[in-house]
């Protein structure tokens, strides 16, 4: 699971207005879930709330691989052997997974879950794996394996055993889902949190803009700049909690897809995005890409921002964002 480096700063006037804010938490995906909205009394949103848990339940039948009825749980039990036939949602998005991948050069892949599971985060390691266990263990991963027809709306994965895992873009993506849902039926304002996945839109009831916290994971304290969210979303990929050292090297859990080998250098990233599920997969990208090659990415993407913070605390930045500007 993402450990993240975040928490929201919901500033709330004290006066009365027409519009109030409501808050709901739920446990959905296994992660905490929460729904902010701005509504003119409990019933509105309680009605905006269970929209939102509804279409979460929704898309998880669609596309959660731990679900064995799900299509995607279905593509990946016909790796090797036929092509599934799914809904255009779901191949839509995978399609987007795979527009990623590319542009991550295979850093994102939503193969991943192909990977032969090595290396454990819970104290129990005491040696590195071999080279050859670590070789064979991204053996049936590559996004360049996932066959898409347009035509007929398929998904195969040629190798098998491959598998397919929508963890690192699933969670945006239900961020964005929820946003336009409830937007469609009048939610002028509201917050989505998909354990860490944030989607704005709208202001807060007393106009100001929502905002979230950014802290150093390092010194977990202290926040060290707060941004506004302005129609606008973010995600925070962190390995602060769960790691291993061997010879002196931290290696985190999030591993890179293309090697078998833990990322290194980074214990935190922050993408700033229009929709969560970009943010969602590019943060998983830039963290296996490292502070240098992900921070060059991000520059030549238009409307992204990006929050970097390393294994030694330091703190780095993308070109359109001033760090001090929001101190």
């Amino acid at each position: 699971m993402k450990q993240l480096a975040l928490f929201l700063s919901l500033l709330i006037s004290g006066h009365l207005f027409a519009q109030q804010l409501f808050q709901k938490k739920k446990s959905l995906l296994g992660s905490p879930f929460e729904i902010t909205v701005v509504a003119k009394d409990s019933v509105q949103a309680n009605q905006f709330a269970e929209m939102a848990f509804a279409e979460v339940t929704r898309i998880e039948h669609l596309i959660s691989d731990w679900i064995p009825t799900t299509q995607i749980s279905k593509v990946n039990q016909q790796a090797g052997i036929s092509p599934v036939k799914v809904d255009l949602e779901v191949f839509e998005l995978v399609e987007r997974a795979i527009k990623i991948s590319r542009l991550t050069d295979g850093a994102f892949d939503i193969s991943y879950a192909s990977m032969d599971k090595i290396w454990y985060f819970d104290g129990s390691m005491k040696s590195m794996p071999t080279i050859e266990a670590i070789n064979n263990s991204v053996a049936k991963v590559g996004y360049k394996h996932i066959i898409l027809d347009a035509n007929h709306s398929t998904i195969f994965l040629e190798k098998v055993g491959m598998k397919l895992g929508l963890g690192g873009i699933g969670q945006g993506y239900i961020a964005d889902k929820i946003k336009v849902l409830l937007q469609k039926n009048g939610c002028t304002s509201g917050l989505v949190n998909v354990s860490g996945d944030i989607n704005t839109w709208g202001k807060q009831p007393d106009g100001s803009d929502w905002s979230v916290g950014i802290i150093n994971p390092m010194n977990k304290n202290k926040v060290f700049a707060t941004f506004p969210l302005n129609d606008s979303a973010v995600e925070t990929s962190g390995s602060y909690e769960k790691y291993v050292t061997f010879y002196g090297k931290r290696y985190s859990h999030i591993i890179d897809p293309r090697t078998g080998y833990p990322a290194i250098g980074i214990v935190s990233v922050s993408v700033f995005a229009k929709q969560t599920e970009l943010a969602d997969a590019l943060a998983t990208g830039i963290f296996v890409l490292g502070v240098e090659v992900g921070l060059d990415l991000v520059n030549q993407l238009k409307g992204i921002g990006c929050i970097i913070v390393d294994e030694k605390g330091a703190i780095h930045a993308s070109k359109n964002i001033d760090i001090k500007k929001f101190k």
